[in-house]
């Protein structure tokens, strides 16, 4: 009997840490990060990160179709002068980098990515942020926006329909004071305002009834 007991126990120990291998298996290949395009398309199922950047390469809209779990792409310093609009298959995706590109406007499909929170535009000099903010609006999870390094003067009139905007970093623009469309995000916890060509003092900040905290 005790013979029996023992084996059960050994059983059961046996298939905790069976699962517990299998489980932490899953998880590193969760965190795995593919830098490799032909290597990600293999099984690109289970692929849920993918960094190109700084490749130049190429690429078809049919391939984005593939990748139905990718919740990180990064395509930033690729030289891209259309982003392809193939990336609207991402349903997926939570994390998209494209700074460092040439393109001026986003397709179409973009507003496809429903899941999105955080968006890099950093670097983007032909980026046309007034032309992009119908497309951008309609994205009802974005909470993250990065537009910095992007020569910016001002701030589109329509920036309010980012409603659902927490976070939004405009550092080292051309910016000479706080632009007042800011007011219009109801939701904005933080601003990164530094690098720009203006200082103002937290009584400045208070005037202006801004109620997010801001980085200078």
């Amino acid at each position: 009997m005790i013979k029996y007991q023992l084996l059960l126990l050994f059983v059961f120990v046996s298939f905790i840490k069976d699962g517990a291998a299998q489980s932490k298996l899953a998880s590193n290949q969760f965190k795995k990060e593919f830098s490799n395009l032909e290597e990600a398309l293999k099984n690109p199922e289970n692929v849920y990160r993918i960094d190109l950047s700084n490749q130049n390469l190429k690429f078809s809209d049919t391939i984005w179709s593939k990748f139905t779990n990718l919740e990180y792409l990064s395509l930033k310093n690729d030289h891209l002068k259309k982003i392809p609009a193939g990336i609207g298959y991402l349903k997926n995706l939570k994390v998209l980098d494209l700074s460092g590109n040439d393109f001026k406007v986003l397709p179409s499909t973009f507003s496809n990515l429903t899941k999105l929170q955080e968006l890099f535009l950093n670097d983007d000099k032909n980026f046309k942020f007034k032309k992009n903010i119908s497309i951008l609006s309609r994205l009802p999870n974005l909470r993250s926006l990065h537009v910095e390094n992007d020569g910016l003067k001002s701030l589109p009139k329509d920036i309010f329909k980012l409603s659902h905007l927490e976070s939004l970093y405009l550092n080292n623009n051309e910016f000479k004071q706080i632009p007042i469309e800011l007011s219009g995000l109801e939701n904005l916890l933080f601003l990164d305002f530094h690098d720009n060509k203006f200082k103002l003092s937290s009584q400045n900040i208070q005037n202006q009834n801004f109620g997010y905290k801001i980085r200078f």
